[in-house]
């Protein structure tokens, strides 16, 4: 997950490789790693498994390999959005325990007097909770983080409910997809309300403990287990990510890689899993049909990769980036999980789809480089991103500098991506080509992308 704000410009290790196929996957596993990470300008540090049937690959490696150390096997790391999926597990028992049913209207699992919004009479139901078609924005109205760098700290559920207020949906419930961590936090908050305890404890009852995921957790630090640290994408540290308990089934878990592998091989029925609880993960797998047409389970996307379809979520935190996905067919899957945030150089994504199918292309590391004069030249000028919010890039000897009205001017780097990036702080300007050249660009920053266009002619290059 990430926190979308308006722009504010302010040694590599192997585990043992087991028989010539283990082995095979092993050095995947290890290549594809490398190729993506080995010198890369974000300075990310990746802890990896891949599951296959019976056998288990890890790796972990480090753009800068003196930063091997950096992180670990008893490392946990902030998994962001895949949070959901296990909330959506909780969600699932109950539903087959018949306690809780895909067509609940949202309302009925909040307190009394909640003002839900619906569209023409037609409510917010679960499913469109869980399918991200809801129509709730993907925040809260009223949240006003202390600290941007750490957005969900002091949210609470009586601020989550009194937004509700402000919500009037544009279209009915069901009919577009528009990812909405708002949904996720009341469904987080209900299920704890629900079962009449807080959600650290329930998700420790009915899934870190089931699953044999011993250092899951979400405030309560397990003995022996050190949080890793977050990075920005220029190397720097970033605060942790916190939330009052009961809403952190919306990004709050934070785990080991092994608490992970165990995670996957129960979503693949793999392992000692009692059949409760094998019957949930199941279910949360399982298509949801709504008017949007998009292929989506409960908090799962279900892309095609080859011949397959893959279950997959991606979680992002100001700090960290992290993936699981899984194929039941084949009984494979994968975990990946860095200290670093990554959204917007393109995720975790970009390495997961080429380790399921090797026909999909594999990025490089992005590495930094000194930009053409000419690319320079090109992109000088003023522009008007979407939403209406004013930016001048202008070429200053030999790099790119940014500006916003009433903002300092930031300095950019530029890597083999063919992106931009500002130095001190976690952002990406990516070149948008048209026959005619440079036209114009896309700004990345905080989970938001926005489109930029020309609305003057290039500036004079500044001697």
């Amino acid at each position: 997950m990430k926190h979308v704000r308006k722009i504010l410009l302010g040694a590599c290790m192997a585990y043992a490789y087991v028989g010539t196929a283990a082995a095979a996957t092993d050095g995947r596993l290890q290549s594809v790693l490398e190729q993506r990470f080995s010198g890369d300008r974000t300075g990310a540090c990746v802890a990896a498994a891949m599951i296959d049937h019976d056998h288990i690959s890890r790796s972990m490696v480090c753009a800068d390999p003196s930063q091997h150390g950096r992180i670990s096997a008893n490392s946990a790391f902030e998994i962001g959005s895949v949070s959901k999926t296990m909330t959506s597990a909780l969600l699932a028992e109950l539903i087959l325990q018949h306690k809780a049913s895909l067509d609940d209207p949202l309302s009925a699992w909040l307190p009394a007097g909640s003002k839900v919004p619906d569209f023409g009479g037609q409510p917010i139901l679960l499913r469109h909770v869980v399918t991200h078609t809801s129509g709730l924005p993907g925040l809260p109205s009223r949240i006003h983080p202390a600290n941007p760098a750490n957005p969900y700290a002091d949210l609470d559920e009586a601020t989550l409910l009194a937004s509700l207020g402000d919500v009037k949906l544009q279209q009915a419930p069901g009919v577009q997809f528009a990812y909405s961590n708002y949904a996720m936090m009341l469904l987080s908050s209900a299920l704890a309300r629900r079962a009449g305890t807080d959600l650290e404890s329930l998700m420790q009852e009915r899934l870190f403990g089931p699953l044999g995921m011993k250092d899951a957790y979400i405030a309560k630090v397990p003995e022996g287990v050190v949080p890793a640290v977050g990075h920005y994408p220029n190397g720097t540290v970033a605060p942790a990510w916190t939330f009052q308990t009961n809403l952190a089934g919306v990004g709050g878990v934070r785990a080991t890689l092994d608490d992970m592998i165990h995670y996957v091989q129960a979503e693949l029925g793999q392992g000692k899993v009692d059949a409760a609880t094998l019957a949930a993960l199941r279910l949360t797998q399982q298509p949801i049909k709504t008017a949007s047409g998009r292929p989506m389970a409960m908090n799962w996307m279900l892309p095609n990769v080859g011949q397959a379809t893959i279950v997959i979520h991606e979680g992002g935190t100001g700090g960290f980036s992290s993936l699981v996905a899984f194929d039941p067919a084949s009984q494979r899957g994968l975990v990946l999980l860095s200290d670093t945030a990554l959204t917007n150089t393109g995720g975790l994504g970009e390495v997961a789809l080429p380790l399921f199918d090797p026909t999909v292309p594999l990025r490089k590391s992005r590495r930094s480089l000194a930009a053409p004069p000419a690319l320079l030249d090109a992109l000088a000028g003023d522009y008007r991103l979407q939403n209406g919010m004013t930016m001048t890039l202008r070429h200053k000897g030999d790099v790119l500098t940014v500006q916003v009205p009433g903002q300092p001017e930031f300095t950019m780097g530029y890597d083999s991506a063919d992106d931009f990036y500002p130095l001190k702080l976690d952002a990406l300007l990516h070149p948008k080509h048209d026959s005619d050249g440079h036209d114009g660009f896309l700004w990345k920053q905080g989970g938001g992308v926005f489109s930029a266009e020309r609305v003057a002619a290039p500036a004079a290059k500044t001697p």
